[in-house]
């Protein structure tokens, strides 16, 4: 049974619950003795953090088994999310892939694959977030993309075009559910010390799931726009999106 203060918690809904930074999250959110619906591919992951949660301070931890992948799967777990508590406060997609940028650019399989993961599968599920909250009338979505969506580099541009692709749908929905009561947050974290960028070499620049985690509560709290986290990834790459192409061309970013 619920009590009368779990029924008052705020309701949050993370989307790819096991990646590094959702984690983060969910645990500032637990502190505020949040109710907590955990969405991921692994049944075990996700109730081992279930666990943790609890401990502590979450008034209530539900899991689900979605893989993102699989869209015809989205409505049934969006569903379960909305009738748990009768609505959500939050709602925070997380899940993606970091493919290898040699590997996607000699595979036309490949890139779809990252296309599908970090773009199609988000999209999707934006979708129906977005008109579930605005008949609710309230509510933030919060969308991890990445500064690599700003501007194609050689680097990564098969990965950063699925993010510019969130990045400017996040973008549109903002504009089109201002006017219904709901915020859109677009979360663009820099280099973060994760599971998925194990294998990088790490650099001052470098930031830790924590760090993150708490811009981008305080982002879900009252923001209705972008976050760049940490902050200073702004200038950054407001420097790398006004280099003139010529020179542009000549660098290795």
């Amino acid at each position: 049974m619920t009590s009368a203060s779990s029924a008052t918690a705020p309701r949050v809904l993370l989307i790819g619950a096991t990646s590094a930074i959702a984690q983060a999250v969910a645990r500032v959110y637990a502190g505020r003795g949040a109710r907590l619906l955990l969405v991921g591919r692994r049944a075990d992951a996700l109730q081992a953090n279930a666990a943790d949660l609890r401990v502590r301070g979450a008034a209530e931890v539900e899991t689900g088994v979605l893989d993102a992948n699989l869209i015809d799967d989205h409505a049934a777990v969006l569903a379960q999310a909305w009738q748990r508590w009768g609505g959500l406060d939050v709602a925070l997609i997380a899940h993606g892939v970091m493919p290898d940028q040699a590997t996607a650019q000699s595979s036309v399989q490949e890139t779809l694959a990252c296309l599908h993961t970090n773009a199609g599968s988000v999209i999707a599920l934006l979708t129906d977030l977005a008109n579930r909250f605005e008949t609710q009338g309230s509510g933030v979505i919060g969308v991890i993309s990445s500064p690599a969506g700003d501007r194609g580099r050689a680097s990564n541009y098969v990965y950063g075009a699925a993010k510019a692709a969130v990045t400017n749908f996040a973008s549109g929905l903002r504009h089109r559910l201002v006017s219904r009561g709901v915020r859109v947050v677009t979360v663009l974290p820099g280099f973060v010390d994760t599971p998925m960028t194990a294998s990088l070499p790490k650099g001052p620049l470098w930031a830790q799931p924590e760090r993150v985690a708490a811009d981008i509560t305080r982002a879900l709290d009252t923001r209705n726009g972008t976050l760049y986290t940490p902050w200073f990834w702004r200038w950054i790459m407001a420097i790398v999106t006004h280099l003139p192409n010529a020179l542009f061309l000549r660098t290795k970013l």
